[in-house]
């Protein structure tokens, strides 16, 4: 388990599935994902990959809560390696729960997973992925210290995601 001034970030756990899929199945929480909600299927496959990662790398995404509340899940976040086209990649990600939004959690949460993965999982750099309309993310991601250092075509269709990074 990890602490932030406000939020409990920890391992997750197979009862954390029903938060998990509440979150990925809200439309409001995917207003930017090209995919839409995630079906009840997606949403299984992506939380055993999740656990899955847990298991082979002994970090991935943490469920998050808040340290007043830490039985309510708020969000689902971390790092964990995903391929940018063919390459595979530190990736910081993050989906809070509507509810959670506009509280500087998001921002809290990714200085805290930056912190963890540069210096006390000493990797030399993380990057992250945002859809170019989402602009409350890339604020999170800037003010975090990451910076802009290309595009990525990863939805075909659709305008190219901005790719950031922070190095140690």
């Amino acid at each position: 388990m990890i602490a932030t001034e406000r939020l409990i970030l920890r391992k997750p756990v197979k009862e954390d599935f029903e938060s998990f899929f509440e979150i990925n199945h809200d439309p409001e929480t995917n207003i930017h994902n090209p995919s839409g909600p995630m079906s009840f299927e997606k949403a299984e496959g992506t939380f055993t990959r999740m656990l899955d990662h847990w298991e082979t790398y002994h970090f991935g995404s943490w469920a998050i809560a808040e340290k007043n509340s830490p039985e309510n899940v708020i969000g689902f976040g971390g790092l964990s390696y995903r391929l940018y086209g063919e390459e595979e990649k530190l990736n910081l990600g993050y989906r809070f729960a509507s509810q959670a939004w506009g509280k500087g959690f998001a921002t809290e949460f990714t200085k805290k997973a930056i912190d963890f993965g540069l210096n006390k999982d000493n990797k030399e750099e993380i990057f992250a992925i945002v859809r170019p309309n989402n602009l409350a993310s890339v604020k999170v991601l800037e003010k975090a210290g990451m910076i802009k250092i290309g595009i990525l075509n990863d939805v075909p269709g659709q305008p190219e995601s901005l790719v950031y990074r922070i190095q140690k």
